[in-house]
């Protein structure tokens, strides 16, 4: 199993959309999807559908200062065909806050992944809008970072900091974690600082990935009824978006399997 962290420490970025919608279009063309919601938010959770999962949620997988009493195989649901969740929840609040103090932290997720990794063939994982523990253990856990960002000053910011922190992580943690690349969200080519943004990274050599997504209400209406905006609404173009996307990352799969 192929495991991607889908991150930002820069909040409203589209991480959540993106993962769902990702990992929806990779389960259609056969992959084994299993989508995992590390934010204390749950909206990647309520994205899907799924309205509660209090006490069969990760919280309870991966535990706080002791392990969790429940295996990962214990809260996964299945969502449809190739694609699963493992919901998250409020009290995985409580578990970052435990993490703290158990040893070997960092390495938490990783540890409950591989028992399941067989079963699957990519894990995407969504984290919350920080730099705590549990998106640590996301990014010790995986061999890929996707980090969605928006084309505009403070985001920039924000993402020369986020890149220092995966630095940092392959250094200390995890020496085999790659950046697959920066994803441009709610991009409008009509907005000069979007097209200013987009020339300084470009400029800047930063790893960015082809595809752009584009701003559209119908992602956040597709969330809403526990879809992508990939079966609410096929012929938007950020539907098609994605597809591209899932084509990029699809390629990137295949290069990591030989």
């Amino acid at each position: 199993m192929q495991t991607i962290a889908i991150a930002n420490h820069k909040g409203g970025v589209g991480k959540t959309a993106t993962v769902h919608a990702l990992g929806v279009a990779l389960a259609e063309r056969g992959e084994r999807v299993l989508l995992v919601d590390l934010d204390p938010q749950s909206s990647l959770t309520g994205a899907c559908g799924v309205r509660d999962a209090a006490g069969r949620s990760l919280a309870e997988v991966l535990g706080g200062a002791t392990p969790g009493h429940l295996g990962l195989a214990d809260v996964i649901m299945e969502l449809g065909p190739n694609l699963w969740l493992a919901p998250g929840d409020i009290a995985l609040a409580m578990s970052q806050l435990g993490l703290t103090s158990r040893t070997g932290r960092e390495n938490v997720l990783k540890r409950i992944l591989g028992p399941v990794g067989a079963s699957y063939d990519v894990a995407l994982l969504d984290t919350a809008p920080s730099l705590g523990l549990l998106a640590v253990n996301a990014l010790t856990a995986a061999d890929a970072v996707l980090i969605p960002t928006l084309p505009q000053a403070a985001d920039l910011r924000g993402l020369r900091l986020f890149l220092d922190t995966v630095a940092l992580v392959t250094e200390a943690l995890n020496p085999n974690l790659e950046t697959l690349g920066i994803l441009i969200t709610f991009f409008d080519h009509r907005l000069i600082h979007h097209r200013q943004a987009l020339q300084a990274m470009e400029t800047g050599g930063l790893p960015l990935l082809k595809t752009r997504i584009g701003r559209s209400i119908r992602v956040a209406e597709a969330a809403g009824v526990g879809e992508t905006v990939l079966t609410f609404a096929p012929r938007n173009p950020q539907a098609q978006a994605y597809q591209d996307l899932a084509t990029e990352v699809q390629a990137w799969l295949e290069n990591a399997r030989r």
